[in-house]
Parts: structure tokens; sequence; C-alpha cells
């Protein structure tokens, strides 16, 4: 792949104007998206975009209206930034922005709606049960069936997530997602080989799908610490051969598209041991981190670190009325 794929509609970052990335905030994954918004700046400026840090919504709407700024790059990750809060609140100022709308973003990051939509289109998801507070979990599971996952429905970065393979070890995965905002989510737990099976990701730019990667974490799997701190997780890219590798990311693109997202997003998929493809959630403000999974697909298909910050940041220039 070449960066042919990817021309730049922007050719001189003055026509930009003003660029606000907004980092940080009060979600859980405050620390990620601090990482994410410092490399994104960075990137941003050494391509000679005038762009500058805002920590949060409330500061970054008062600069809006207070006319600072022209765009907005959105790296804020979880609640507010992934929910269309701040979708809305920059829609109604006539702000433009990078990645989805507001109900691209409010479906992707409600992990239950999004599995509605994508059953009612038949696309594949694991089997799932909705729990609200005081629902009762053990019925649940047991209709569900071990091993299973239970999860906050409302969070990323697999926060407060837990595998569970018995019935004794429920009560504490479901304590420990309790402990965020929201009703949990609990689904089967799909198993892949040590051949093609596992856990992938797909990464959307625009319309190009970017080559999937496999994840091969050191570690029994993919938790926070896999994910952002250790160096000893394995990423395959492309990780499927030729035939899997165009269902994979044809599957990803429908799964986008069916939750209405839009720009730049990511499509994490489990992949069993039969070779079926299983949906799990799109993230619609993907991590920019050292460790992330959206920049290594793109520096596979041709786009260094700095080129995709840039493409990502074009987008907003592309948005629907």
């Amino acid at each position: 792949m070449s960066t042919t794929r990817f021309p730049r509609l922007v050719t001189d970052p003055a026509d930009f104007g003003r660029v606000a990335v907004v980092y940080g905030g009060n979600s859980a994954e405050r620390e990620v998206s601090l990482n994410s918004g410092q490399g994104v700046l960075e990137a941003l400026r050494a391509r000679g975009v005038d762009a500058h840090p805002i920590d949060g919504i409330p500061a970054l709407l008062d600069a809006v209206r207070a006319g600072h700024f022209a765009r907005v790059f959105n790296i804020l990750h979880g609640a507010g930034g992934e929910n269309g809060e701040l979708q809305g609140a920059l829609q109604s100022l006539g702000v433009p922005y990078t990645g989805s709308g507001v109900l691209g973003s409010a479906l992707s990051l409600d992990k239950i709606r999004a599995k509605q939509v994508w059953l009612a289109l038949g696309l594949p998801t694991p089997k799932f049960k909705a729990l609200p507070r005081g629902a009762d979990v053990h019925a649940a599971a047991r209709e569900v069936g071990f091993p299973l996952i239970v999860k906050p429905a409302w969070e990323g970065s697999s926060v407060g997530v837990t595998r569970v393979f018995k019935e004794a070890d429920l009560d504490a995965a479901v304590e420990l997602a309790h402990r965020y905002p929201g009703d949990l989510l609990m689904e089967t737990l799909i198993e892949g080989d040590a051949n093609e099976g596992g856990e992938f990701t797909v990464g959307i730019l625009g319309r190009e799908i970017l080559p999937t990667i496999k994840i091969v974490p050191a570690q029994e799997y993919y938790d926070y610490n896999a994910k952002y701190i250790a160096d000893d997780t394995q990423y395959i890219c492309p990780g499927l051969s030729a035939g899997a590798e165009d269902e994979m990311r044809a599957l990803a693109l429908r799964a986008f598209d069916a939750v209405d997202c839009f720009g730049w997003g990511r499509v994490d998929i489990m992949r069993d041991r039969h070779g079926k493809n299983w949906l799990l959630e799109v993230n619609t403000a993907p991590g920019m981190t050292s460790h992330s999974l959206v920049p290594k697909a793109a520096a596979v298909a041709g786009l260094d670190y700095q080129a995709l910050c840039w493409r990502i940041l074009e987008t907003s220039m592309e948005r629907r009325a």
C-alpha cells in the first residue's frame, strides 16, 4: 500500500486555521487521552499547523465561543468526547471537528445499542445481555453461558472488563464493572487459536480500510496493561491471509457505517476457532499513543504518524451537512 491511496486534500496548513486539540477531560480514560493528545499536538505542529492544547470540554467551549479556534481535533476518549456531547455542542456552534457526529458517537460508545443495530442488520456479534443495575446477573450468566465477559457498557480501553470462566467469579466481575456509570454488558467470550483466530482490530480512515492487526498479548489477554504499558504485546499486520483479510475489512466498514460513523475510527473484532468474525465495538476517537493500533496499521499502509494526524484533521473539512 502507498500514500497514493491517501492524497492530501489540504496542502497549506494555514487552510486549517487555528486548531484546538482537545484531550484529557475527566473520563476514566483521561491519562490515555492526555498521552494521545500530546502526540497529535506535536505531529500537527511539526507539519506547520497552528495547533493548541485544550484540556476538557468546558475550556474548549469557552475558547470556541470566544472565536479562538476554526476547528477541533477531538482526541478525548470515553464519556464526553465519544458519546455525542462534545459533537452536539460543536455542531450547535458551527465549528467543524474530527470524527463521528452525535448519533455515531453515542451509538458506538453505548456497546449495547451498537450491538442491537448490528443484530437488526444481520451483522455478527457475540450473544449478550444488557444488565441494568439490580438485574439478576447469575440468571443472565446462565443464559449467556460460560466463559463470558462482563464490562461497563459505556467505557473503553478495557476499563472495568473481566473474563469470567466460572460462576464463583461472577460477583467480583460485576462489582468491578459497577464502579463505572451506566449499565453493564455481559457477552459470550469468543476464543480464537494460535493460527488465524484471536483478537483483531481494523482502522477506518475516510472511506479507506486500513490493514487488520492481530493482537497477541504476552499475558492471558489484552487488558489495559497490555494496551498501554507492556512492551511485549505482539501486533501482526496484516493479521490475516488474503481472503480472510478482505472479509474482515469489509465487515469492519459495514459495522462502522451501520452505526453512522464518519471520518475515522477503529472496529474491534474477535475471530473464533472456526474462522467466523464477531463484532465487539467501534471506537470513534481511538488511541494515538506510541502503543496504539491505528498508527500501527496506518504505517503499514504507508502513512507515518504525522501524515496520519494530518489526514484525520482533513476529515473535519469533509463533514456532511
